[in-house]
């Protein structure tokens, strides 16, 4: 059976035009700074963001913890939202590797937090506190369904990082989709960011590889710390090419994935059973209603048999993620599909 794989933009696979990108792909080892690609990578991605220079790692997770480490010491603290990505999903890695202890306040629907929150959360100067070092956002904000932050949020949040001497970190792992959303460039998003990740492997579809940026003093610290997490890589010009034609290529369309998510909201919320969240990007969040007869392990096992693969992320609700390799017919296939199972419940 063919699926039409909804669970995630993390499932795309490399288009063919990648495929032969990354054969024909001139490599030398990255280790020693030598392989072409990846140093033509890292120069596109540092431009695009607005910043010096850029290192590819082989995960968003990666490159959010090599970026914690470099900014902070251990027993430092991290202001994050308490649904953000690196401390919700990514295995308690600032604390369990970095001893950054994290300080989190709400996020709100539209994945900001509240400034005067904010505010709140830094430490006074005193040696019974943990020193306050860094800020960090996710934009988009995958749990609160996509939402796209605006620069001037985003910037109002760096002024008051650098206002108390601390630094912003963007775990930016879908930011073209923000920027999409927003009709701007995520370079006028990022300008108050001392460092920013970028997924490549989501909605941008290539296989392997995030990329993170900032100052080259930042990238040179970051560098150590992929080392000591063993994300050194060599020849790694055959994934970098990916990455490549995925910036030249990939980060105009994304409208088309927001386009076809907005579709399946509307379909979804017309079902009496579904409680659909406000959708932003790509991503279309909901969950069952009490008094639908299914519960939401058994929807995910019906449409699966039906070949529709789709999230389920109780508590957070249920989810289905646009990307590159759902057109309009897999839309269609899928609103059909929940037709049948949820009208008449």
């Amino acid at each position: 059976m063919d699926f039409i794989d909804l669970r995630s933009d993390t499932v795309t696979k490399p288009t063919e035009e990648m495929r032969a990108a990354m054969a024909a792909a001139e490599v030398g080892d990255d280790v020693y700074g030598e392989d072409p690609t990846v140093n033509r990578l890292q120069e596109m991605a540092a431009e695009r963001m607005g910043k010096e220079a850029a290192l590819f790692v082989p995960s968003g997770t990666m490159g959010n913890l090599a970026a914690l480490l470099a900014h902070c010491q251990r027993g430092d603290e991290a202001i994050l939202g308490d649904l953000s990505h690196p401390y919700m999903n990514e295995g308690g890695g600032l604390a369990a590797l970095g001893g950054i202890q994290p300080y989190t306040i709400p996020n709100q629907p539209d994945g900001t937090m509240k400034l005067e929150d904010i505010e709140a959360a830094i430490r006074s100067d005193d040696p019974h506190h943990p020193i306050t070092r860094l800020i960090a956002l996710e934009n988009s904000h995958n749990r609160c369904n996509g939402a796209a932050l605006s620069a001037e949020y985003v910037h109002s949040v760096g002024k008051l990082a650098h206002k108390n001497g601390l630094v912003l970190h963007i775990d930016g792992a879908r930011i073209f989709n923000a920027a999409a959303a927003l009709g701007i460039s995520a370079k006028e998003i990022v300008g108050e960011a001392d460092s920013i990740t970028f997924c490549l492997s989501k909605g941008l579809s290539a296989p392997v590889g995030s990329i993170l940026c900032g100052s080259r003093e930042f990238i040179n610290k970051a560098l150590r710390m992929r080392k000591q997490l063993g994300g050194g890589m060599r020849q790694a010009g055959v994934l970098a090419a990916a990455g490549i034609v995925a910036l030249e290529k990939m980060t105009e369309r994304l409208g088309d994935d927001h386009s076809r998510a907005k579709r399946l909201a509307g379909a979804l919320a017309e079902l009496p059973a579904l409680k659909v969240y406000p959708q932003f990007t790509n991503i279309v969040r909901f969950k069952l209603v009490d008094g639908s007869g299914m519960t939401p392990e058994a929807l995910v096992k019906k449409l699966a048999e039906k070949g529709i693969l789709i999230g389920n992320g109780d508590p957070w609700g249920m989810r289905v993620v646009t990307h590159y390799w759902i057109d309009d017919d897999a839309v269609q296939q899928a609103i059909e599909n929940f037709e049948s199972l949820l009208k008449g419940a």
